[in-house]
């Protein structure tokens, strides 16, 4: 990502709305503590907005962009050298954008590396740029990329380094992925004190975890448990039967349902029917797929029996789940479009002659 002669490299931080705002600063943290800890400037880095307005944070704090998104277009077309391009989102999926994408596909052409924070992974995804390559992404987020982004390896990881492409989780993740950048080029002693200034203990490697171990989080003590479930989260379009879940633990299947019942309090096939809920569930509150589609993709065999048993976990039908995500983006897209044509309204006024 860093040509070892250069000796400053940038960094572009494009925001994309409702961004988060630790994932940003962590990243940025990063690079700000590697220029302290070898005494120069090895990094720089600027802002990136839409339109070169202050780019507002999923809490609601803002920060001001140095750009606009057309300027900066401009400027990588001109320049010698490209900037490293990070793209950083949130939790919101990015809506299409044609200048972006086209950004982001002349800067690969130029050879540059491409960042992918959070939701910024599936803007480079949905450019193109990450086919075939192993990305990180969010759990949370997991469901409706595999849907939506078929060829590309996927995982569950605190962020990934396939080449020239990073991709990360979110979270405290990019301070992990930026730092693995320094070690890279500056070595582990300048990562070390790094973290003693970041007060950090310990650092993610590419590839590491993004959550904690199944037993950690749900507090399990069997190993055969743990297997069974584990053979479930691998199976969720095409659920296994029981029998085949059993067969995993070397355990007869009264044994497993008693074990489900003392470890978790129901059966196995109802601990399976949550999972896939579940999953249905971040589908509909992070993807416009239809109804239909998710049903399919979580193993229902019909849309009326995933309604009715969407309904009777969630209180809701499938589709009522959605309306408040969906009536926020529009509330949000009417509000731009408001401020856009105010901003029009007051250009023109001062553009026109007084008449007396």
């Amino acid at each position: 990502m860093l040509d070892s002669q250069s000796t400053c490299q940038n960094f572009c931080f494009y925001l994309l709305p409702s961004f988060s705002l630790r994932a940003f600063s962590s990243a940025v943290e990063a690079l700000r503590l590697a220029n302290e800890v070898l005494g120069r400037d090895v990094y720089s880095w600027q802002v990136i907005s839409d339109d070169g307005r202050p780019a507002a944070s999923s809490c609601g704090l803002s920060i001001c962009a140095d750009s606009s998104l057309p300027v900066e277009r401009e400027k990588t077309r001109r320049s010698i050298s490209t900037p490293v391009v990070v793209v950083v989102g949130g939790r919101n999926a990015p809506g299409p954008d044609k200048q972006l994408d086209a950004w982001l596909r002349e800067s690969r052409n130029r050879r540059g590396s491409l960042v992918g924070i959070g939701s910024g992974t599936i803007a480079l995804a949905r450019a193109g740029l990450a086919e075939g390559r192993r990305c990180a992404v969010h759990w949370e987020q997991f469901p409706m990329f595999s849907e939506q982004f078929p060829g590309v390896v996927a995982t569950q990881t605190a962020f990934e380094r396939d080449g020239n492409l990073y991709t990360c989780a979110g979270g405290d993740a990019p301070f992990d992925m930026f730092l693995d950048l320094v070690d890279h080029h500056h070595g582990a002693i300048v990562v070390s004190r790094i973290c003693e200034k970041a007060i950090a203990c310990s650092t993610r490697s590419a590839g590491d975890r993004q959550r904690l171990p199944l037993h950690s989080r749900m507090q399990l003590n069997h190993q055969a448990v743990i297997k069974v479930i584990e053979a479930m989260e691998a199976n969720l379009t095409e659920p296994l039967l029981l029998d085949e879940l059993v067969g995993v633990s070397r355990l007869s299947r009264r044994q497993i349902e008693r074990l489900f019942r003392r470890e978790l309090g129901c059966s196995p096939s109802r601990y399976y029917l949550d999972l896939r809920l579940e999953r249905a569930h971040l589908l509909l509150i992070s993807s416009r797929l239809p109804v239909v589609e998710i049903a399919m993709a979580c193993g229902f065999v019909s849309a009326s029996h995933f309604s009715k048993a969407y309904r009777e976990a969630y209180g809701c039908a499938p589709h009522q789940s959605r309306l408040p995500i969906f009536q926020r983006e529009r509330m949000r897209s009417n509000k731009q479009g408001n401020r856009t044509r105010q901003i029009d309204r007051r250009l023109s006024n001062e553009s026109m002659p007084n008449c007396q």
